[in-house]
């Protein structure tokens, strides 16, 4: 491998890693913003005690997803000098406000959440983890406006004397419509996770608590959390379906050849069939594979919202880009992404919310009418379910990223051809070599390896230790200053 490989690989690896805790951080904030309001509102003791236990968890996530996340930006400079130097000046903008404003926010109001137990009055303390959810869904939209850039770039102009992009107009760099449509899927699907994430982990106490006899507390405090998720998946998972066909209208109209990856359909066609497997060689060549068990028109209506309407064909855009771009590139330059990777990884993000589902389905036939089960299967579903929204979300990731390829910027079909662009060959750093970029890439493996090993270990503790833990139990309820009998344990 060449450092432009091994650059790519870093950077998918501390994403990956890094995406992992995100999702689980936007929609869990929210979650126990909304349980502890309803704590407040109702001043029921299990609401209390849920918010603190999903809040010791939430605060674990967190801490380990500031960890991961900081070595993301500091490999612009290392390992992709040259497209920081072509727009950095655009791209650079989002991610200085981001840090500045919203994470300032969300990491201000998350700390004085954790330590106003004691010290603050119950409304405002309960403003505290709603300005801290606020700030974290601010911060994935300022980082999804940057990445929409290289997705969909608008709001700059290329300088041909300086050879750099440079910012026309910031507000339509904000208001991307490709980032309006990133920022609305990732965060129903964080939503999705989060929902998941506790009615999992319900499902599974409520099992446990019911054969430890504590019966009690699987009706008055496992029920509503495993109530709770099912309506967070319910709702949830109706917006992802509902943001993902937006994107992919967009996809087809900015990114056709990603559009056509994602299916690996070789020809354009009207009326393009959505197939769920495919059998033979998915490599490039897209003619060595065949698609089997198709269902008509619903490809093409992913994409045009017309079951008869025309869907782009690899070999076509290939074509057409090849075209298009033959004297800045050559015309032999590869346009198509990895079809194996595109294919498969769209299909995975989708049916892998069939977990979240069927938990929300059985913990809706279960519980129905108040009752508690002791159903190890129930239980065991908690628990496979939970990481498949996680999973999910990479997939979806890396779909993103992989089919934007071989671009780092991908160009704007609506703009002339010699606006914005950059090829990712062009924009890794050329004094960096591949050794220097190997040895980076071994240790920050290794170390978020440990960092992942840390964060399943304290997340699995806590988990096991459930509601009790650091709980006064002969608290007053309706005392104003019942908050400040609680002890939060971290």
């Amino acid at each position: 491998m060449d450092a432009l490989d091994l650059a790519r690989w870093q950077f998918g690896i501390t994403t990956v890693y890094h995406f992992i805790l995100v999702p689980l951080t936007i929609g869990l904030t929210p979650l126990v913003a909304l349980m502890q309001t309803m704590w407040y509102k109702t001043q029921k003791d299990h609401w209390l005690r849920l918010t603190k236990f999903f809040g010791k968890l939430l605060i674990i996530n967190f801490a380990l997803g500031v960890a991961t996340g900081i070595v993301q930006e500091f490999q612009f400079g290392m390992n992709w000098s040259e497209y920081s130097r072509m727009v950095g000046d655009i791209f650079g903008a989002p991610l200085a406000i981001e840090a500045l404003a919203a994470f300032f926010l969300e990491s201000t109001f998350l700390g004085l959440w954790i330590f106003g137990w004691n010290r603050l009055s119950k409304k405002i303390h309960l403003w505290t983890i709603w300005l801290a959810a606020i700030g974290v869904n601010l911060s994935a939209y300022w980082i999804l406006v940057a990445n929409s850039f290289m997705q969909h770039p608008v709001g700059a102009k290329f300088n041909p004397e300086t050879g750099r992009a440079e910012l026309d107009d910031f507000i339509a760099v904000i208001t991307n419509n490709t980032a309006v449509a990133a920022f609305t899927h990732t965060v129903t699907a964080s939503f999705l996770t989060a929902g998941t994430f506790i009615a999992g982990i319900a499902a599974w106490w409520i099992v446990r608590a019911v054969r430890q006899g504590k019966e009690a507390q699987a009706r008055e405090v496992w029920r509503p959390a495993a109530i709770f998720g099912m309506i967070t998946i319910i709702i949830s998972g109706i917006g992802v379906a509902i943001t993902g066909h937006y994107q992919g209208q967009l996809m087809s109209q900015q990114q056709p050849m990603k559009m056509a990856a994602a299916e690996a359909i070789c020809e354009t066609e009207n009326g393009a069939g959505l197939s769920l497997l495919t059998i033979g060689d998915l490599t490039n060549d897209c003619d060595r594979s065949k698609h089997i068990l198709v269902i008509p028109g619903l490809a093409s209506f992913m994409a045009s919202n017309d079951f008869n309407g025309e869907f782009p064909g690899v070999k076509d855009v290939q074509a057409e880009m090849q075209e298009r771009y033959a004297e800045q590139f050559g015309p032999d330059q590869d346009y198509t992404p990895n079809l194996f990777v595109t294919y498969w990884s769209f299909r995975l993000m989708i049916g892998l919310g069939v977990f979240s589902a069927a938990l929300a389905g059985a913990a809706l036939f279960l519980l129905r009418g108040g009752n508690v089960t002791n159903k190890k299967w129930f239980a065991t579903l908690g628990l496979i379910a939970i990481p498949m929204p996680f999973l999910a979300s990479n997939l979806g990731w890396i779909f993103t990223e992989m089919g934007r390829q071989p671009w780092v910027v991908a160009p704007n079909p609506a703009n002339p051809v010699d606006n914005v662009y950059m090829l990712t060959a062009m924009g890794v750093s050329p004094s960096v070599t591949w050794l220097h970029v190997m040895i980076s890439m071994v240790l920050f493996t290794l170390l978020y390896a440990a960092l992942g090993v840390v964060w399943y270990k304290l997340m699995a503790r806590y988990t096991k230790e459930g509601i009790d833990s650091g709980h006064t139990p002969d608290h007053d309820p309706e005392a104003d200053d019942s908050a400040t009998q609680m002890t939060f344990v971290y």
